[in-house]
């Protein structure tokens, strides 16, 4: 396992970034180019978010002046460049253990593929007995996944467009009894056809439990292109590791991401 040695000093040698400027009054949120079309929500329910809320909670991909950001960016542009040589467009990010930061990842990630041109993103959060994003944002969600594969709302209800013009998140509420055969229930199955079928153009990142949490994560990973492994530096054990390596043999994995990496 000397990678997760090399992928540590590897990071550390990237962060040449410094901390983001906290004088500035009004941070601003910026999508990648001017030339962009106005996308005009009808049925999806819009919250805009404030730049002080995001960088409380540390989700800086769309902010101008967070240097931290760059990287972000960087991850894009490796992981655009993997999905349309391959012709993928789901993505399932997951991490060994909780608190790796996986659902921030998946988050960061959504916001920083949303602002290139002509490229569209929904974030489905399926970390269904921990559910965060609407959390980290700051947005009380009236429906979330649930409720729509139990038939109580339609799908247009559920969805949520944070303030980025080309994002929009299909959210959870967290559930503390649940079965994860629903996962792969036939409903489930139907709505997988539906938003990737729905428009060609887009990008579905799915935010998945941890992988030695529950089984949650192994019974849909199949059903993404590819994976996403967010390990945690310094806290992420070998042993669990090697252990998530080992149960997403089966699937197509994309990469590993050595998060949250100290000076």
């Amino acid at each position: 396992m000397d990678f997760i040695q090399k992928a540590i000093d590897r990071a550390r040698e990237q962060r040449g970034h410094s901390a983001p400027n906290e004088n500035r009054a009004k941070p601003s949120v910026i999508a990648d180019s001017p030339a962009t079309q106005d996308i005009e929500y009808t049925k999806t329910r819009v919250v805009d978010v404030s730049p002080a809320r995001l960088r409380q909670h540390r989700v800086i991909a769309g902010l101008q002046d967070d240097q931290r950001a760059e990287s972000y960016r960087q991850l894009r542009t490796q992981i655009l460049h993997q999905l349309r040589e391959n012709n993928w467009r789901t993505l399932a990010i997951t991490s060994p253990n909780s608190q790796a930061g996986k659902s921030l990842t998946a988050l960061n990630l959504a916001i920083s593929l949303s602002l290139e041109v002509n490229q569209t993103v929904l974030l489905v959060d399926l970390d269904l007995r921990h559910a965060s994003l609407m959390d980290k944002l700051g947005i009380e969600a009236e429906y979330g996944l649930i409720d729509y594969l139990e038939g109580r709302v339609a799908l247009s209800d559920v969805l949520i467009n944070p303030g980025f013009e080309r994002l929009v998140i299909l959210p959870s509420r967290p559930q503390k009894h649940y079965r994860s055969e629903i996962l792969s229930s036939p409903r489930m199955q139907e709505l997988l056809r539906d938003i990737v079928n729905r428009y060609p153009n887009r990008i579905i990142i799915f935010d998945l439990p941890a992988l030695l949490d529950d089984d949650d994560a192994l019974v849909f990973t199949p059903y993404a292109d590819t994976t996403l492994l967010v390990v945690e530096d310094g806290v992420s054990q070998r042993a669990d590791i090697e252990r998530s390596l080992q149960l997403l043999s089966g699937t197509r994995l994309l990469g590993t991401i050595l998060n949250k990496v100290r000076d």
